[in-house]
């Protein structure tokens, strides 16, 4: 018995490492289905009610519409962001060198030669390769979102079609995997959703009020940055605290400044995204932290940037559909957080 166990705990692990592989080596396969499908669970509520009342093309023209909307606001406000801290730091450009040449003059000083380091890595052959990177990245996240777009669209018009067949099932156990299952994803991926904007919404409100009053400026610009970046778990946040941070060592010429900026910054992101919410999220999206991160970086580094954003939307589906058959229920129940009891009702 315990051999049999270990064969088919060596299968299941050999299952898991080829599935990985694959999903890795066919990242520009598999990454736009898992996006069409994200944005296919959170327009479908739409499409639905929209085509109960005019005729289903114009309906999926519609919700392409308000896609299209969606993505050109927040790629504006992404653009608009950046591109203000962008003309800023070129504007501060002098003090930036004075504080790069202070720090050369320290770290030499401690034996460190910086200018032979900077002389060997960083030359015109890797300002070419950072271009000729950069633009590659810009071609293949086009062509990631027109496929995107094809897939959602394609998707969009068979969903109710793919109902019916996952209806005719035969297999009463499969058929109830399938359709719980996918009900159950889709809406605690709108529920995630629903969340994770309203929180965005609020760091981005908190970090925009930190600037206004500790006088840092382009005040607006960093909760517009904290709002859009706080979408991507852990690395997000994260990456939205060290541009303010940068900032306030040239603003204020004081570490000690920066480095409590720093802190005020990551203090509100605590706050927001681990005590807050969890509370507001309840145990509809009880999934454990550390899975979390784990999703975040794991799928981060299967399929980039785009995984870090698709990454805890795909643990949601894999845990919920673990849930729904008694053979898996168990993957769902160790990787979840633990429900909160219920408080005993007073006398």
């Amino acid at each position: 018995m315990a051999v049999q166990g270990s064969h088919v705990a060596a299968t299941i692990l050999i299952a898991v490492i080829l599935a990985t592989a694959a999903l890795s080596v066919a990242s520009a396969v598999f990454a736009p289905v898992a996006f069409a499908l994200f944005i296919i669970a959170l327009v479908w509520p739409l499409q639905k009610r929209l085509q109960q009342r005019i005729p289903k093309l114009l309906a999926l023209l519609a919700c392409v519409i308000v896609m299209a909307c969606v993505f050109v606001v927040f790629g504006w406000l992404i653009t608009w962001a950046f591109g203000r801290v962008g003309r800023w730091t070129v504007a501060e450009a002098g003090r930036f060198q004075m504080i790069y040449d202070q720090a050369v003059l320290w770290l030499e000083s401690q034996g460190i030669a910086v200018a032979g380091l900077w002389t060997e890595h960083f030359n015109v052959g890797w300002l070419l390769r950072l271009v000729q990177t950069l633009t590659s990245r810009v071609n293949s996240a086009m062509s990631f979102w027109i496929v995107v777009f094809v897939y959602v669209i394609l998707g969009l018009l068979e969903v109710d079609d793919f109902g019916r067949r996952v209806r005719a099932i035969k297999d009463e156990a499969m058929r109830r995997v399938f359709m719980q299952g996918g009900l159950d994803t889709a809406a605690k991926i709108r529920r995630y959703m629903l969340v994770r904007t309203q929180m965005s919404m609020l760091t981005g409100l908190l970090v925009w009020g930190f600037a206004s009053v500790s006088g840092l400026q382009l005040a607006g610009e960093w909760g517009v940055i904290a709002f859009t970046l706080n979408y991507v778990p852990f690395i997000g946040p994260l990456i939205a605290t060290l541009f303010p941070t940068a900032l306030a060592l040239v603003q204020f010429d004081s570490w000690q400044t920066a480095l409590l900026v720093f802190a005020c910054l990551n203090v509100i992101q605590f706050v927001v995204g681990s005590y807050i919410e969890p509370r507001v999220s309840g145990n509809a999206l009880s999934i454990s932290p550390s899975i979390v991160l784990f999703a975040v970086f794991f799928w981060t580094f299967l399929w980039g940037f785009f995984g870090s954003v698709i990454g805890v939307p795909i643990t949601i589906a894999i845990l919920t559909f673990c849930a729904q058959h008694p053979s898996s229920r168990w993957l769902s129940d160790l990787l979840s957080a633990p429900e909160k009891p219920a408080r005993p009702a007073e006398t």
